[in-house]
């Protein structure tokens, strides 16, 4: 796999960002926060197909043809979750199934999609205080884990402490550490069908943590982890061979 040749879509609902909410956002992330995580993509995959869509556009910018020139999809999602079609939910759960990345980023643990793709509440513990949130690497041998020697440090975070509703994950990444004394599986992997799944949960629209250089590496990686370009975009699916069809 050629990570300059991959074609990466960023979907971000854009609804903090059209309400100014929080005021300073238009500050660190003049571009929206799919912004920033696209110009962090672009330095490290210089060549890259790097689109980004929100909710707002047409088919909230997922249309058949998207997904089908999508290797990786990145989404972070916050406030309407509730508005995003079911339509178009489906036909993402569709293209992981059959093989297409996901990232899925901070509040997303909440979205359709993620919760359609884990069959759990995914609900977890929050407190927003702007505290400090270390990302410690368990895992140093996995591909996501490279070049991080940790812990990164967020000087201001959105604390997301345990416990945290999902399945066992096939990889444990990264677990966060918080002033209060919490901890949280922040870095997880999953497996669904043929697509691989990784949910990142640094990233709170009220701090600008999508411009820090470690986090960018933590999304570049796991881009790269998840992409399958050459894989044939299609779900497992049932069949019904005649006996002796695999020779005798």
């Amino acid at each position: 796999m050629n990570p300059q040749s991959l074609r990466i879509t960023i979907w971000n609902e854009g609804v903090h960002e059209a309400r100014q909410d929080p005021p300073a956002i238009a500050g660190y992330y003049p571009n929206g926060m799919h912004g920033a995580i696209a110009e962090g993509l672009a330095g490290h995959f210089p060549g890259a197909l790097i689109r980004t869509a929100v909710l707002a556009d047409p088919e909230h910018g997922l249309s058949e043809d998207v997904l089908a020139d999508t290797d990786v999809l990145l989404w972070w999602g916050h406030l309407a979750h509730g508005d995003v079609s079911d339509e178009v939910v489906q036909r993402v759960r569709r293209h992981v199934l059959g093989g297409m990345g996901l990232l899925v980023l901070h509040s997303a643990h909440f979205s359709k999609i993620f919760i359609s793709l884990m069959g759990t509440t995914c609900s977890l513990q929050w407190r927003n205080d702007g505290e400090r949130e270390l990302v410690w690497n368990v895992n140093p041998t996995h591909p996501i884990a490279e070049g991080i020697t940790g812990p990164i440090v967020i000087p201001e975070q959105e604390m997301y402490g345990e416990f945290f509703d999902i399945p066992t994950p096939d990889d444990l990444v990264f677990i966060s550490s918080f002033d209060g004394g919490e901890v949280f599986r922040s870095g997880v992997t999953f497996t669904r069908g043929r697509g691989r799944i990784f949910y990142f949960s640094p990233g709170d629209q009220e701090y600008p943590v999508y411009n820090q250089a470690e986090i960018r590496q933590v999304l570049a990686n796991g881009v790269k982890w998840a992409a399958q370009p050459r894989i044939e975009r299609q779900a497992p699916s049932v069949g019904n061979p005649q006996r002796g069809s695999f020779g005798s």
